[in-house]
């Protein structure tokens, strides 16, 4: 006796997801109810992700991918969750590729987790990108791996320790979305990031600025000519981030988005000229 072919007619209701999500305290129940059902191959498979979801994994982690930048970042379980906000860090970034001269940039994203900022710079740059991404977090670079794949090289590793030496003295943009969460404060953090995104992405240290400290010392010696180094910080923490930056022989500057919730410094090599601020406009014109 043949099986029967699944029906996407047989899944639960919409309504019926978005009041169990609700019930379980998602904000989002609509949107999110959509998703899951557009992600469900199966009864059972929606039942086990609404499951999932409702018992507090994040939904990337449920459905398996991010928006990010207008891409479908794939994200897996266990992996930090590239936030929206960010999306502004990339936008600087952006902006400093397009004012780059002919050529072809090179470009390096530490903690890159699922690598959603550099897939993001290559599908918005106007030509060709050297692209290296890095990570400590073997399942990060993993999922950085598929999320750049044929575009960049992800390798792993602990900061500049992952880059190939010839990368000294070369590198144009340096992405680093380091963790800047104080220790304290991550136990205050939502419970989809404290229990399902990994600690190492999340602790900055006593004042959330230890990863940047490491970073900035270094930076110099790894930046080209004309290099920037740019990084997302909180409002709070951008006065420190400015001293640490300053104080490695990188001059800073501070851009804020009050519609993204965002602050980025963006730092360049002190005896260069430091280009406009990359605010007002999106390179992709939106």
């Amino acid at each position: 006796m043949s099986a029967t072919p699944f029906s996407p007619s047989a899944l639960p209701s919409l309504p019926a997801v978005v009041t169990r999500l609700r019930a379980a305290g998602c904000v989002f129940a609509e949107d999110e109810a959509r998703l899951l059902v557009a992600a469900a191959d199966s009864p059972a498979a929606l039942a086990e992700m609404v499951s999932r979801r409702a018992a507090g994994l994040p939904l990337e982690h449920v459905i398996g991918w991010a928006e990010f930048y207008g891409l479908r970042i794939a994200v897996d379980a266990g992996v930090f969750v590239p936030r929206r906000r960010t999306e502004f860090l990339v936008r600087q970034a952006a902006a400093l590729v397009h004012q780059t001269p002919a050529g072809r940039p090179v470009v390096v994203d530490l903690c890159c987790g699922t690598g959603a900022l550099g897939a993001a710079l290559l599908a918005t740059a106007p030509g060709p990108v050297e692209l290296y991404a890095c990570d400590i977090d073997p399942p990060a670079v993993a999922c950085a791996r598929r999320n750049v794949a044929g575009g960049g090289t992800v390798l792993e590793g602990d900061l500049f320790d992952a880059l190939p030496d010839d990368l000294r003295s070369r590198i144009d943009i340096l992405l680093a979305n380091v963790p800047y969460v104080p220790t304290e404060e991550v136990g205050l953090l939502p419970s989809e990031a404290r229990e399902h995104e990994p600690l190492v992405a999340l602790d900055g240290g006593v004042d959330g600025l230890d990863v940047l400290r490491r970073v900035t010392a270094e930076a110099a010696r790894w930046l080209a000519p004309g290099g920037h180094l740019l990084f997302e910080t909180s409002e709070r923490q951008a006065p420190g981030a400015v001293a640490t930056v300053g104080g490695d022989g990188l001059a800073p500057r501070v851009v804020t988005s009050e519609e993204w919730d965002a602050t980025v410094v963006v730092a360049q090599l002190r005896g260069a000229r430091l280009g406009p601020a990359a605010l007002s406009e999106d390179p992709r014109g939106r």
